[in-house]
């Protein structure tokens, strides 16, 4: 069994309906399938340029505690993610940004760690992808921007081994210290 890597990023359920839209942002600007449209558990419908089960059938989560989402995500150029990239034949496209693809995407409506959260756990499939994320600076900096865009109260990295993530950022909010700054 592989590596299996990733970031976690907790935040109300009041900020979900427009977290799965900042994602969409970080999205490949080309794909080869439809948009996903997606019902949300408050009835909220929306169009992601992802898949889900690698699939873009519509998804109705009004009933669900999940939403899985396939993404194809684009990261900025550092030497982790240069070398990444040159070893797979992905150059950097539009904006000096290299295409890092399947990352995929588990909404929890309720996170497992407090019910009063949800969770974006975004989770390399790949050994070689998890990798990419501890070495990264880029693409934690890709993480906790997020993080700060959908009002979340923190992120972590997560190496998937069940124990605690590295916090590597937090909000006012979350009511304790700031996470060091990244690098």
């Amino acid at each position: 069994m592989g590596l299996t890597y990733g970031y976690d990023i907790y935040l109300r359920p009041r900020n979900v309906a427009g977290a799965p839209a900042a994602v969409a942002e970080l999205a490949a600007p080309s794909r080869d399938v439809p948009p996903l449209h997606v019902t949300l558990p408050d009835g909220e419908r929306i169009a992601l340029p992802f898949t889900s089960g690698f699939d873009s059938e519509q998804v109705d989560c009004s009933g669900s505690e999940t939403l899985d989402l396939d993404t194809s995500l684009m990261f900025p150029v550092d030497d982790a993610v240069r070398a990444y990239g040159e070893s797979y034949g992905l150059p950097p496209e539009e904006g000096g940004r290299v295409r890092i693809g399947y990352v995929y995407l588990t909404v929890r409506f309720r996170s497992f760690l407090d019910p009063g959260y949800a969770a974006l756990e975004f989770w390399a499939p790949t050994s070689g992808i998890s990798r990419l994320f501890e070495r990264s600076a880029g693409i934690r900096r890709t993480f906790t921007d997020l993080a700060a865009t959908v009002g979340a109260a923190c992120c972590q990295f997560d190496v998937g081994d069940g124990s605690p993530g590295e916090v590597c950022w937090v909000s006012g909010e979350a009511g304790f210290p700031p996470a060091p700054s990244s690098p």
